[in-house]
C-alpha cells in the first residue's frame, strides 16, 4: 500500500470478512490496472477514503487478480463501485463519475 492510499484492498479471500462481514458501510471499487477511467477515478476513491474515515469502508478489488468475485457481482464494466450494507449490496455505479454521484451514495447509507 501506498503511503497516500487508506483504502483496503479487497480480495477474493477476504472479500466476506471485510465487506460482507462489515459492521460500516462499504464502498468497494472493482478496477483494473489496464483500465484508464479507473485510474481517474482512483484519487476521487482515495478522497472518499479520507473523507468517510471511521465512517465507511473503502476497499478497491482488481478485477484480473480476483475473478470469482468480480464474477459473482456481474461485473462487466470498470470502473463499477458497488455500495454494501449489513452485507447486501444496495447499490452501484458503473463508469467514471463525479465525486458527487458517490457522496450522494455514500451520505444515503449513513
Amino acid at each position: 500500500m501506498k503511503i497516500n492510499e487508506i483504502h483496503i484492498t479487497v480480495t477474493d479471500e477476504n472479500f466476506q470478512k471485510e465487506i460482507l462481514e462489515s459492521p460500516e458501510a462499504v464502498l468497494v471499487d472493482f478496477w483494473a490496472d489496464w483500465c484508464g477511467p479507473c485510474h481517474m477515478m482512483a484519487p476521487v476513491i482515495e478522497e472518499l477514503a479520507g473523507e468517510y474515515e471511521g465512517r465507511v469502508k473503502v476497499g478497491k478489488l482488481d478485477v484480473d487478480k480476483n475473478p470469482h468475485t468480480a464474477s459473482r457481482y456481474g461485473i462487466r464494466s470498470i470502473p463499477s463501485s458497488l455500495f454494501f450494507k449489513n452485507g447486501q449490496e444496495v447499490d452501484r455505479v458503473i463508469g467514471a463519475v463525479a465525486k458527487k454521484e458517490l457522496v450522494d451514495k455514500l451520505d444515503a447509507l449513513l
